[in-house]
């Protein structure tokens, strides 16, 4: 096995169980991956509980999110893609469907703005409280290509963002290593409480 991919396959199967410890990954759900080389990156495999999951459970895939070990990747494989694709820099995805950013996603329009939050500073490039972070909210569709697209084309026309969420379903984070998309996974989710506790959607 490749040393590289190794290395990653072993931190995305210990970041499953971070997150599932933490509740943000219930039964099956959620995705993972990191970008492995320019043209190989490691995914979790579709369909397996990840708070259980080994090694054998992270395949290989191409910058087309096609298969390069005869295994089924996660079906929203192409939403990495997109990412990876954005943003070159970009070394780890995570996918969690964690509690608040699931309720929040459900409450609002198109966006979340977070403001006036001193943990705003846990993400790249916010050095003052005094900001508005933009979380754009994509409705859900199970068609991954056409949902990649929307995302896509916001991107094209909007400010840098740090992560989104998809309505009724869960958010998407990255980051240039491990430690800083965990770092993102645990800001967003405090914040979405935060903004859901404001909203009287949640109680402390």
């Amino acid at each position: 096995m490749d040393r590289n991919f190794d290395k990653y396959a072993r931190e995305l199967v210990e970041t499953g169980r971070i997150l599932y410890d933490l509740g943000m990954v219930p039964a099956t759900s959620g995705n993972f991956s990191a970008r492995v080389a320019d043209d190989c990156f490691a995914i979790t495999v579709s369909g397996r509980h990840k708070g259980r999951m080994t090694t054998d459970d992270i395949m290989q895939v191409n910058a087309q999110g096609q298969s390069l070990d005869n295994r089924r990747p996660s079906a929203e494989t192409g939403l990495h893609m997109q990412i990876y694709q954005r943003f070159p820099k970009v070394c780890v995805i995570l996918h969690p469907h964690s509690l608040y950013a699931t309720l929040l996603s459900r409450q609002v329009n198109e966006e979340v703005v977070l403001a006036d939050y001193e943990l705003l500073k846990a993400f790249p490039d916010i050095d003052t409280h005094e900001y508005r972070l933009k979380v754009p909210v994509f409705d859900n569709d199970q068609n991954i290509a056409r949902l990649a697209q929307k995302v896509d084309a916001y991107m094209d026309s909007n400010e840098p963002i740090h992560g989104y969420l998809i309505r009724g379903h869960g958010f998407y984070t990255w980051g240039e290593t491990m430690e800083a998309a965990l770092r993102h996974v645990e800001a967003f989710e405090f914040l979405f409480k935060c903004e859901l506790m404001m909203r009287g959607g949640v109680q402390a």
